[in-house]
Formats: C-alpha cells, structure tokens, sequence
C-alpha cells in the first residue's frame, strides 16, 4: 500500500511560517519607529517654545505684571506703607501731577538735560566713528578704550564727577581759575548742575553710540567711496555726501534710543546730589522725571501718585515711537522714490 506525504508544503519563497521576510521589518519594529516618529515630531514643533519660555516667564513676573499694577495702582489711592489698602480714585493722580508745579519743573529740567547730553554725545560719537572707521595701528585698543565708560558703573562715574565738579577742591573749578573764571557751583546753581550732570551722561554713553556708528560705516560700500574719490570728492565731502545719507536708518535709531535713555535719567542726577535726596537739589533745579517718581513712591510713599507718573512717563515713550516709526517710514519712501 503506498505511503501518503502529509507534510505541508514549504512556504512560498522558502521563508519559515511567521517570519518577516527579507527587507521587511517586524511588527514591533515599526511600532517603535512610529512611537519614535511621533516623539521627534513633537520634539520639533514643541523644543523652541521650551527654550524661549523662560524669557516670557521672566518678562510675565518682572514686565508685564509690574506694568498692569501700576496701571490699576495709578487708578487708586495707595500707599507704600499698605499697598493691598486701595480707595479708588479714578484719573484724580494725573490730573493731580499735571497741576502739580514740580512735575513740569522735572519735564523741563528732563527735556533741558536731555538736550544738552544728546547733541553732543551724538556729534562726538559720529566723528569718533568716523576716525575710527580709517585704518588706524592698534584699533581695537582704541575700541575697547572708547567702550570702557560704558562698563564703568554709574554710582562710580558719578562720585569721580563730583569730586572733579567740586565748588571749592574740584579740578574744573581749578581749570577755570587758571583762565581767569571765579569759582562756579556746579551743584547749587541751575545751569551748571544740568551740565554737569549732562556731562557724566555724555562720558558714559558717547563710547556707545560711537561703536554703533562705526558698525553702520563698515557696511557702506566701498565703491561709494572710490566714486567720489574719482568725481574729486575731499574726504570732508565724501562724509558729507556718503557717509551721513547712508547712516540716517542709524541716526535717526540712535536719537530715539538716547531720547528715551534721556526720559528715564534717574542715577547720575540721584547720586550727583550733595544731599544725595531724590530733590535734585535745594531748589530742584536738576530733578528729573526719574527722581521726581522715586520721591514720591519711596520718599513721600504715595505709591498711587508715583504710579501715575511712571504710566505717563510710558505714554510720552510710546509717542517717541510713533514719530520714530512715521519719520523712518518717510525716510524710507524719500530714499525709495
């Protein structure tokens, strides 16, 4: 009797039952894959809101909520003392700082002081950039020295400057005796304790502004200047007619931003004082917006009434900005057209 073969039949392509065959992967293989895919997917949509959280986490704690309470404290009458103890008052804190007499005294000597510091910080910087700009032995020394005032710390500047401002042991008085000048108060009287303090700003910031400049003349073009050269252009006219048209974007950004530095001087009139009080002087002759908000939030501890000044002073910088955003408009058709 014949024997029957009841084996099953070897698997199509010579594969073992229940393997993957060759080039195919496993059903846990493309499981992990796929979990591996997801997590890369999300790594990327999710890994750069991760690594710039801590800046908004740190502008939430120490921008936007101090701005949004002083704006509901400005509303409210408050004192340091008790700062959760508010009686609303609505707008009666500006319009009681714009009748106040000392407020427009601090705008004007703000406006006064920051007029003095900023032109001739801007006209020095421009024409140390300018030298700066040619090439000179050893320019990177001369760099880090121009940037140094900068690094230096206010309290410290500012207590060298009253030494050398001093009315009877200073040096500037010293200086002028020997050109036949009697002897100033450069911290009792009004003009020349807003030059004085105007000076300390410009020995700080001109370094500054100056590397500002000098970056925006290294990315003028050459070939500007080696037109001119050939048209017979002095070295003044290339200035002129190169180098200030092209360094307007940069003109016009360094006068918003010293504009606003200016609204916001508080350091070196504070400690320029010889009672070192936020009066800015026996009269308030040099007290600015800065100093008039610290006395009266830290000083006098009407918190309310500070606040309201520190959103006024806000609003005047957003106005800085919108003209500063119409005028580069404007400059940037008239350069178009």
């Amino acid at each position: 009797m014949a024997s029957h073969d009841t084996a099953a039949p070897p698997a199509k392509g010579g594969a073992a039952p229940g393997r993957p065959a060759p080039g195919e992967l496993s059903e846990a293989e493309k499981k992990r894959r796929a979990r591996l895919s997801r997590r890369w997917q999300r790594d990327i949509k999710w890994s750069p809101y991760t690594f710039v959280s801590p800046f908004f986490l740190l502008f939430l704690a120490f921008g936007l909520f101090p701005l949004i309470y002083t704006g509901w404290a400005s509303l409210h009458q408050v004192e340091l003392t008790a700062p959760t103890d508010m009686k609303w008052v609505g707008l009666r804190n500006y319009t009681r700082i714009f009748d106040d007499d000392f407020f427009w005294n601090a705008a004007k000597n703000t406006l006064t002081i920051g007029i003095i510091s900023t032109v001739p910080q801007l006209l020095m910087a421009l024409g140390i950039a300018h030298i700066l700009n040619y090439r000179l032995r050893a320019s990177t020394f001369y760099r880090v020295v121009i940037l140094a005032p900068y690094a230096t710390s206010i309290a410290a500047a500012s207590l060298v400057f009253v030494l050398l401002f001093g009315r009877d042991y200073g040096m500037i008085n010293w200086a002028l005796d020997l050109v036949g000048f009697g002897p100033v108060d450069w911290q009792g009287d009004k003009w020349p304790s807003q030059i004085a303090v105007s000076t300390i700003i410009i020995w700080r910031w001109t370094g500054y502004n100056a590397l500002i400049y000098l970056a925006a003349m290294q990315a003028i073009p050459n070939d500007l200047y080696e037109s001119a050269a050939l048209d017979g252009a002095s070295r003044w006219q290339q200035f002129i007619h190169v180098t200030l048209p092209s360094l307007r974007p940069t003109i016009l950004f360094t006068v918003v931003v010293s504009t606003i530095g200016a609204s916001q001087v508080f350091g070196e009139p504070l400690l320029f004082d010889p009672n070192k009080g936020a009066s800015g002087g026996g009269e308030h002759q040099f007290q600015t917006l800065g100093l008039y908000l610290y006395e009266q939030g830290w000083v006098n501890q009407h918190l309310g009434r500070a606040s309201a000044i520190a959103w006024t002073m806000f609003l005047i910088l957003i106005v800085i900005g919108i003209v500063n955003y119409v005028i580069s408009r404007r400059l940037r058709a008239s350069s178009g057209s």
